[in-house]
């Protein structure tokens, strides 16, 4: 069932999601965006295939996703729940924001072929220009990563 946020309607999917980030493949990590509760939180999924484009090195003949790419996709996670609030808000401009800090990762299981990401990022605190989140990924409800992500709004020179 389709639920409105704003002008977008959820669940909000790929093409949406491209209007609201930078990111293109290979590195766009989120395909869809099933909850939000605007500036306060995000549930967003990726569903992982073996067609993506690192598991040809990492590693031939045992795959798994790249913790990297975890931490990655949840500060994406974390982008769509300020562009999404932001839009929400009527603001339609687009600031960059940039990861720049990573607290506390851990990672608790392989990501692997066929899994289903589900990140849940929620905002911490907000403060001049930086937002800080506390972000996990689950795979069939078990807890695979987690951190604390910091972001930072662009700021023009």
């Amino acid at each position: 069932m389709s639920k409105k946020i704003g002008s977008l309607l959820l669940p909000i999917n790929v093409e949406q999601i491209q209007e609201l980030l930078p990111h293109r493949y290979p590195f766009l990590l989120v395909d869809r965006v099933i909850e939000i509760v605007p500036d306060v939180s995000v549930v967003a999924i990726k569903n992982v295939t073996i067609n993506e484009p690192f598991f040809q090195g990492h590693f031939p003949g045992h795959p798994v996703m790249p913790g990297v790419l975890i931490v990655e996709a949840m500060a994406q996670a974390a982008g769509l729940l300020t562009q999404i609030s932001r839009r929400m808000k009527g603001d339609t401009g687009s600031p960059l924001f940039y990861l720049v800090k990573v607290d506390n990762a851990r990672f608790s299981a392989p990501v692997v072929p066929g899994d289903q990401l589900r990140f849940e990022v929620s905002l911490k605190r907000l403060m001049r220009g930086m937002g800080l989140f506390v972000a996990r990924t689950l795979v069939d409800g078990n807890e695979v990563a987690s951190c604390e992500l910091m972001c930072a709004a662009r700021t023009e020179k």
